[in-house]
């Protein structure tokens, strides 16, 4: 079974109203996302390889505590 990393962030009323004027500005949908489980503690190394990755493959990717 795998365990959830992320879960929809509960904006309060004025995040949520920043976001949607940024969705209107960009013409996009944005997700607001939060860590369910800590985000790795990473070494600025291990950021830039994980960067380098990000761009070879075109994806975002998190990194989390085990």
């Amino acid at each position: 079974m795998k365990t959830k990393k992320m879960k929809v962030a509960n904006l309060d009323e004025e995040s949520l109203k920043r976001l949607q004027q940024l969705e209107q500005e960009y013409g996009s949908v944005i997700l607001a996302l939060e860590p369910y489980y800590p985000l790795a503690k990473l070494s600025d190394e291990k950021i830039a390889r994980l960067k380098e990755l990000e761009q070879d493959l075109g994806v975002v990717l998190l990194a989390f505590e085990q």
